[in-house]
């Protein structure tokens, strides 16, 4: 039993998703998810502003199978701040199969990195959604990138879309590769071809800007499990960038407040973002793989 409860009006993850019908490519990536705890063995941070539910590394590993991914890349969560032992652990007992975002201070040790780098972590996250956490001034993040130079990691960037016109300076900066989780989260109400989300297509002109076309759940307006007015906005960008985009499932989905998504749903989403088998194993394969698992 864990010595933490999680938020009263935390939903937990569906535990029976249905299987996909949509058959991914042989050796899929799940390049975005989380593990949580279990709470008694890795417990949640202090400064955390949300209790989950429990949701280890086993229960993730039978969600891969079960939905018929090959590897995952498991990205460091909010409530257990810059505490990546749950993360380690995880790494440690894929047997090769995952690879790792972590959170770091600018006072991380060098033990502590080349840990992290030796178990499979490749990247740091930097969130600035004021919701989960109190974003820091720029130079902290600049701390934290001289440190992890020296090892080649990428960066992970979450934020809402508005957001983007404040941080742009900032981001468009970044010496290395920029991942973006859930594509800067637009506002799908607006037009795909409008001046906001337009902005975000500008910072993926860049080279190094790479973007996860991934949480039609967080995003949608309408009634799961189609999410029809996410579709254009993803498909966008796998069309206009095939090289630099990434799926996940964002399992086990933090932070949902209206409802849980059908992980085997959102599975058969894919196939309406990324027409193609050409442009599947780009998203699914291809670009994971070059990203997270070519040293």
């Amino acid at each position: 039993m864990s010595a933490f409860t999680m938020d009263a009006d935390w939903l937990s993850f569906d535990p029976a998703p249905s299987k996909p019908a949509f058959q991914l490519p042989a050796g899929a990536v799940d390049a975005h998810c989380h593990v949580f705890g279990p709470g008694d063995i890795f417990p949640y941070a202090s400064e955390r502003k949300y209790t989950p539910c429990d949701a280890g590394k086993e229960k993730l590993f039978a969600l891969r199978d079960f939905l018929g991914f090959e590897r995952n890349v498991i990205v460091q969560a909010t409530c257990h701040g810059a505490d990546n032992r749950a993360l380690v652990d995880a790494l440690r007992a894929a047997n090769g199969r995952a690879r790792g975002v972590a959170t770091v201070r600018p006072d991380v040790t060098e033990e502590a990195l080349a840990e992290m780098d030796a178990a499979g972590v490749r990247g740091v996250r930097f969130n600035f959604v004021r919701r989960l956490v109190d974003p820091k001034p720029d130079a902290y993040y600049r701390g934290i990138i001289e440190r992890i130079a020296p090892l080649g990691w990428h960066i992970v960037v979450y934020f809402e879309a508005a957001d983007l016109e404040e941080r742009w300076d900032f981001f468009t900066s970044l010496p290395t590769t920029v991942v973006v989780d859930h594509m800067g989260r637009p506002d799908v109400t607006k037009p795909v071809d409008g001046p906001e989300f337009g902005r975000f297509m500008a910072l993926m002109e860049r080279d190094n800007i790479w973007s996860k076309v991934s949480c039609p759940e967080r995003l949608s307006k309408s009634r799961p499990p189609d999410y029809d007015d996410v579709v254009p906005f993803a498909r966008s960008l796998v069309e206009r960038f095939p090289d630099r985009v990434l799926w996940g499932t964002d399992w086990p989905h933090p932070n949902m407040k209206n409802h849980m998504p059908d992980d085997g749903a959102l599975v058969d989403f894919i196939p309406r973002i990324a027409a193609t088998e050409t442009l599947q194993r780009k998203l699914l394969v291809d670009n994971p793989m070059r990203l997270y698992w070519q040293a």
